[in-house]
């Protein structure tokens, strides 16, 4: 493919722009290709190259790139109407009024301004809240670029900034664990429970290749939080109104949390965030409460107006069931194909995300193994070999991925996310015939 006219413009960022990028995960090797427009499931590309895009914005796009017209009258009314007020707008209510209507954990909702924002804000509520200052979060996890949770350091012990420009004091407040190791969070709870504010995780642990939660996990996590009384916070950042539909994974697993974070779909595309959950938690901001939070963007009206209108178009219509059952088909499509070219490597994903981990070991033997995504099933053969944290997936071939398939993929004309840990995404303008070009796809670059 010709991607001359991006090399030019990526020449040109590099001079004004740190790495060529406004966000690092974007810049992949030699230089990445500039988009120029989105196209129901495809992005095209500055020199005209189409792509089938399972990227999605890195999440929030459930209904691809091209609007329904119900989403977009609402948009250009509203800037019709001037773009933000510095005061409530009904947008504001009716879009917590839907969010608290279909997701029973949530009483009520403080909308900010982005998923690192919400989780920034969440941490401070609970720390508020609890009167205490330690924080679990889980390796590999990702809660935006904060302070609290840019960290690194062993299981159960005091982290160390995984970022420079952060005190060391910061991270001495956040404890560490891995996912999915139930037997880590009981022994952090009986030595140290009482310092303990909450923790916060994924459901599924989505910025490091999608990986699920084992059968119990988060049941574990809500009854100690509870019994210990901590909060217990679900980051659905990635995970709110995608997995589990309307939901969310908290519905899906069945697990309630005091607080969920959001962003991606509930802004439609436009930049948002929320912290939701009980009204007595919620309550402690200001102004009602002594925990300060605020911002001039917050609730801004044509993000919410955007999020608003598709989620009412997704729980009017198909959306759910047909992005999820083409997630399955996907997934069952690569299931099959590393059985014949790659068997040891690893497909994972639930509803309408996926991924293949480039994991190193495994059976031959494949009968009775999870037929469309690690569902950790213990019965399964590969389930001693499924990565269920961190650690596996830092395991797998992320060079072999990045620098052979990714480009391969590309090549081919199927935009994934750049690197072996983000997510990938399906949308409501995705089609079977799409799910078949990027079966054969995967076939040829594997």
């Amino acid at each position: 493919m010709n991607r001359e006219r991006s090399r030019n413009l990526y020449d040109r960022a590099l001079s004004v722009t740190p790495g060529g990028v406004n966000s690092p995960v974007r810049a992949v090797r030699p230089y990445p290709f500039f988009v120029e427009r989105g196209d129901g499931a495809h992005v095209i590309d500055a020199d005209g190259n189409r792509y089938l895009d399972y990227v999605g914005g890195y999440g929030p796009l459930l209904l691809g790139h091209d609007l329904p017209q119900s989403v977009q009258s609402a948009l250009q009314s509203q800037l019709a109407d001037g773009p933000m007020y510095g005061a409530p707008a009904e947008v504001e209510v009716e879009l917590a009024e839907f969010v608290t209507r279909h997701v029973p954990s949530v009483e009520m909702i403080r909308f900010v301004n982005s998923g690192t924002e919400a989780t920034s804000s969440a941490v401070r509520l609970a720390r508020g809240y609890t009167g205490r200052d330690k924080i679990v979060v889980m390796q590999g996890g990702y809660h935006g670029a904060q302070e609290s949770t840019l960290v690194q350091g062993a299981s159960g012990r005091t982290s160390e900034p995984s970022s420079s420009g952060i005190p060391a004091a910061f991270a001495e407040e956040t404890i560490t664990l891995p996912f999915n190791d139930a037997e880590a969070v009981r022994e952090l709870f009986e030595e140290r429970g009482d310092e303990i504010a909450c923790v916060m995780t994924e459901p599924i642990l989505g910025n490091y290749a999608s990986i699920p939660p084992a059968d119990g996990y988060l049941e574990t996590l809500r009854e100690l939080t509870e019994e210990h009384g901590s909060l217990l916070v679900f980051d659905e950042v990635m995970t709110g109104f995608r997995i589990g539909g309307l939901q969310c994974a908290q519905g899906k697993f069945g697990v309630t949390p005091d607080l969920t974070t959001f962003a991606k779909i509930i802004g439609g595309g436009f930049p948002v965030g929320a912290i939701g959950g009980r009204a007595d938690i919620i309550e402690q901001f200001a102004p009602t409460g002594n925990v300060f939070q605020a911002g001039t963007y917050s609730g801004h009206p044509l993000s919410l107006t955007a999020g608003l209108e598709m989620l009412r178009f997704a729980a009017k219509n198909d959306v759910y069931d047909h992005v999820n059952g083409l997630g399955e088909k996907l997934r069952s499509g690569l299931t099959d194909i590393l059985a014949d070219h790659a068997p040891e490597y690893t497909v994972v994903g639930q509803d309408s995300m996926f991924k293949v981990i480039f994991t190193r070991d495994g059976p031959r033997d494949l009968d009775g193994q999870c037929d469309a995504g690690c569902m950790q099933n213990p019965d399964c053969p590969r389930f001693d070999y499924c990565p269920k944290d961190k650690t596996d997936v830092d395991r797998a071939e992320t060079e072999r991925w990045e620098r052979l398939f990714w480009p391969a993929m590309l090549e081919q004309g199927i935009f994934l996310t750049a690197n072996q840990f983000e997510s990938q995404f399906i949308s409501y303008a995705h089609t079977e015939e799409d799910i078949e070009e990027t079966l054969e796809a995967y076939k040829e670059a594997l």
